[in-house]
């Protein structure tokens, strides 16, 4: 099948990139154009996948190219969310990160986030950090949690870290830190599990995590507020048996079910439907 991916690839971790590799290792012909040559994008192809990387202007595909799906990520930030309304009528389907912002659109369907089997999974290797955590400290309250993690831990890789070596730092963590923001099952979390390690992050407040198959206790640890954080950090430092077997469980989890491999099948299952 040959597919065009339209996104702007300014970082080589965007969700975009990870479904462009997906969708070469299943065999498609799959090429990339920058949104802002999509009025360029030639006929021809047998989908047009545009892959949200918060560029909402006006330039769009050609009307005339289908069928066109998009796939919304960051429908979890207002600003972007009321951008992604109005860029949904023209898409035949409108795949979204997150299922509340599925649920409110008539050509929405739920596709998670996912991991990339080649770049994210891993063995756990011998512990250099207690915890771990690749990202930016973004706003309150997670920079103020992070640099209480720093203190409380000293022993650990808080900060970021190029898309490569992940998997390395999250394998040589014991314990892996998120903190979603709005409620986002984000890519940490599918990224932490497919590494094998131990997932510490934020309860939500819908059903989602388990919807995926993501059960507390079993394949990752929940906490509900700042003051369980350390408590659940601490137990978990203490116990590497329960440690680890969370971190497998997790890992089993993610690799069978929420990998962009899976993601690519679905969505070419889906957008291609015949009406």
């Amino acid at each position: 099948m040959k597919i065009a991916f339209v996104f702007d690839w300014y970082h080589r971790d965007t969700v975009g990139s990870y479904l462009l590799r997906a969708a070469k290792a299943l065999g498609h012909e799959a090429e990339h154009f920058w949104l802002r040559n999509a009025r360029q994008i030639p006929p021809g192809f047998d989908l047009y996948l545009r892959v949200d990387f918060g560029d909402y202007t006006e330039k769009d595909l050609a009307t005339s190219l289908n069928p066109a799906a998009f796939y919304a990520i960051d429908s979890h930030i207002p600003k972007s969310w009321q951008k992604i309304l109005r860029l949904a009528p023209r898409y035949g389907m409108v795949f979204c990160a997150q299922r509340w912002a599925a649920e409110r659109l008539p050509n929405g369907r739920w596709l998670p986030l996912g991991c990339d089997a080649e770049l994210h999974a891993g063995e756990p290797a011998e512990p250099e950090y207690d915890v771990a955590f690749v990202g930016s400290d973004g706003g309150v309250p997670r920079k103020f949690i992070l640099q209480a993690l720093r203190e409380r831990y000293p022993k650990s890789r808080i900060g970021p870290a190029p898309h490569t070596e992940i998997a390395s730092l999250y394998n040589r963590a014991r314990v892996v830190f998120n903190y979603s923001i709005a409620d986002d099952v984000n890519m940490r979390v599918f990224e932490a599990l497919a590494a094998g390690a131990c997932l510490v992050t934020n309860a939500l407040s819908h059903d989602d995590l388990k919807c995926l198959g993501l059960k507390e206790e079993e394949h990752l640890v929940l906490y509900r507020s700042p003051r369980e954080i350390f408590a659940k950090i601490d137990d978990l430092l203490a116990q590497p048996e329960r440690r680890l077997k969370i971190g497998r469980a997790g890992q089993e989890v993610v690799m069978n079910k929420h990998t962009y491999v899976q993601r690519i099948e679905e969505i070419v299952r889906i957008a291609c439907a015949p009406l």
